[in-house]
């Protein structure tokens, strides 16, 4: 199964992260990658420069067309920008999307440390989108400005997940890549449990872009039929594998190998 993945969000003209990177991680997995362009952003390694929203209803009809001739078995979310962006996208994919899961990245700062969301739309994120997603991968800035916790250590992360299930999402992929030590711990969280994955951290500062390369490697999976929890884990094997391949462009936060070859879990 080749796997339909929509991806809603925005562009990344350094190539590393947003559309770019969810088409190049798509593609590498074996999906095909279909887009809706929400914002154009200039930027590069060491940050954004400048961001230009989209028309909220130019972003809806690139959605309706695409799902109305080439369909989608999975919908990627990233970049909104905006309320009205967010609105218009939960108005459309509530008519014209049911039935298809939604991986919901919620991103909100780059980097860099740049907003990719208007502080406002906060709101509108929770009340508007996240009802509609299945699993939401939110790292651990974004998860604190969801839940409104203050998370600085593993047991946090926990209470976090929890309390982003009881926003109504049904699954949580809490991201804990920016906790001190050696090893990076993610908590998949579902309304069955909680499991952590941890490993040795990669020390590197060529990672632009490996939230949105999660989340899409993780939206591939699904589109192709896999289990949430086997998803995840290839998902992650292939952000790792894309970090140490690194080509060490930019001199600031590089971006990703996204066509590094690599083993996935249990092949």
């Amino acid at each position: 199964m080749i796997g339909r993945v929509l991806v809603v969000a925005g562009s990344d003209s350094g190539g590393g992260a947003g559309i770019q990177g969810d088409i190049k991680t798509i593609t590498v997995l074996g999906g095909y990658a279909a887009t809706a362009i929400t914002a154009l952003t200039a930027q590069n390694t060491l940050g954004v420069h400048a961001v230009h929203p989209v028309p909220a209803g130019f972003v809806v009809r690139q959605i309706e067309v695409v799902l109305e001739d080439i369909g989608a078995d999975c919908i990627k979310i990233g970049m909104l920008a905006d309320a009205g962006i967010i609105a218009a996208v939960a108005s459309c994919l509530s008519r014209q999307a049911a039935g298809i899961p939604v991986v919901l990245d919620p991103v909100m700062v780059a980097k860099g440390g740049a907003s990719l969301l208007d502080p406002a739309a906060l709101d509108a994120l929770k009340n508007g989108l996240l009802p509609l997603a299945g699993v939401i991968t939110p790292n651990l800035p974004e998860a604190e400005r969801l839940t409104g916790m203050k998370i600085e250590n593993v047991e946090a992360m926990h209470a976090a997940a929890r309390t982003l299930l009881d926003l109504g999402v049904p699954a949580v992929l809490l991201k804990g890549g920016h906790l001190p030590g050696r090893q990076v711990v993610d908590i998949l969280a579902t309304r069955q449990g909680i499991e952590a994955f941890a490993d040795d951290r990669i020390e590197s500062r060529h990672t632009h872009g490996t939230g949105c390369t999660l989340a899409s490697a993780i939206a591939t999976g699904l589109a192709q039929g896999m289990a949430l929890r086997d998803a995840v884990l290839r998902a992650r094997a292939y952000v790792r594998a894309a970090i140490v391949a690194a080509p060490g462009l930019g001199a600031g936060h590089g971006p990703l190998n996204h066509a590094v070859g690599f083993q996935a879990p249990g092949t």
